[in-house]
């Protein structure tokens, strides 16, 4: 989306959707889910900590769009870059029954690379770890309105670095992971992810590209001047967009529940996933002497610059989404307890418009709140708010 018009909230707009208990993170001073609310930087949230056992609390509150109907807790949230772990998972899983290997390449899977010098023989582990060499953020859906083009256009994108040697947070890299996924298994990627990951979580409503009731659902996002409406229950990202919704590096949409379902499996150690040695490997870094913590299809807690800020101990791990989603884990060892524990925040902080309105601060807020909470023991957890009823 080249911009959105408005950014105005609403008269009326105060009013919350879901509980807001004094002392929870919906009613806690700066960066708490319903004051941002009241400060206009999103329409919606919805949140969750637990762990393997199940929820110890969760909640949500607004409306699916400024002026719009008040959310129930079935929701869908476009996940926007937090699909990229969980098509990570995928291609972890066919890891381990041989399907895939870390160290496959780009050119065995994708003949039109075979000759693309210095990307035939980027890994699907360097893919995973964001050490492909490939760029970020790149609009190529500005100049290319087709999957075709578009996917030529990504072939063309040059090099920041030898692949292996810089670490640059890459949406092109997953792309090309979910391509390198579909000829691997002669599968669609949403096919793939289904069956990899959701199904075997009940996952069930987690989905590309949701049908006409599933979007009714859904929560609102921008008001895109490119596509001339208000988007809701299709895929944020224009790149996204361009290659039909279905992608790698975003895309899926999941109610709360489905999220709460993921980050037990987690906490629990990949319990119905991964066996314990993938699971470590996954959730290693692998980018240890270079600038930032790369785990497999997850990002872990830097020193300085961290999204969840430093409530969250050294070896956790997650990811975020543009749209103002996360999904962030945080080891035993690291503090959280007897076992481990998973934070989920869901927001639509692209709405109407994606002009900076502090939601990092935000997300930094609800960790470290969530966190204090979590280490003062079960019956602090009595603040958060529980779901409206």
């Amino acid at each position: 989306m080249s911009g959105a018009e408005g950014g105005r909230v609403p008269q009326g707009a105060e009013r919350t959707g879901g509980p807001a208990r004094p002392g929870g993170p919906a009613d806690t001073a700066r960066g708490a889910p319903g004051g941002r609310r009241r400060a206009g930087i999103y329409s919606a949230a919805a949140w969750s900590v637990g762990t393997a056992a199940g929820r110890g609390t969760h909640g949500y509150l607004g409306t699916r769009r400024w002026g719009g109907a008040e959310l129930n807790g079935t929701e869908l949230w476009d996940l926007a870059s937090v699909t990229k772990p969980i098509v990570g998972l995928a291609a972890l899983r066919l890891v381990e029954t041989g399907a895939l290997r870390l160290d496959d390449t780009v050119g065995a899977y994708l003949p039109e690379y075979r000759r693309v010098p210095g990307k035939a023989d980027i890994t699907v582990a360097q893919l995973l770890t964001h050490t492909s060499g490939l760029p970020g953020g790149t609009p190529l859906w500005r100049a290319r309105s087709d999957r075709n083009g578009l996917l030529a256009a990504l072939r063309g994108l040059p090099l920041r670095g030898a692949p292996g040697t810089v670490v640059e947070y890459s949406s092109a890299g997953f792309v090309l992971l979910g391509l390198i996924l579909e000829q691997a298994t002669a599968t669609g990627l949403d096919e793939l992810v289904a069956k990899q990951v959701c199904e075997p979580l009940g996952m069930r409503e987690t989905v590309f590209a949701p049908g006409p009731a599933a979007r009714e659902r859904a929560v609102s996002t921008e008001l895109c001047t490119w596509r001339g409406r208000l988007v809701t229950g299709q895929v944020h990202d224009e790149n996204a967009v361009v290659l039909g919704g279905v992608c790698g590096h975003a895309g899926l949409f999941a109610p709360l529940a489905d999220m709460d379902r993921l980050g037990r499996a987690l906490a629990a150690g990949g319990d119905g996933l991964l066996s314990a040695p993938g699971f470590a490997r996954m959730t290693a870094c692998h980018t240890e002497g270079l600038p930032l913590r790369r785990c497999l299809g997850w990002q872990g807690r830097d020193a300085v610059g961290s999204p969840v800020g430093t409530a969250m101990g050294p070896t956790s791990y997650g990811h975020t989404g543009f749209t103002g989603t996360s999904l962030w884990v945080e080891p035993a060892a690291d503090g959280a307890g007897a076992e481990g524990r998973y934070y989920v925040l869901l927001t639509n902080r692209v709405h109407p418009s994606r002009d900076p309105r502090r939601f990092p601060a935000v997300r930094r807020a609800f960790h470290h709140h969530a966190a204090a909470l979590v280490r003062c023991g079960p019956a602090q957890l009595r603040c958060l708010p529980a779901e409206r009823k």
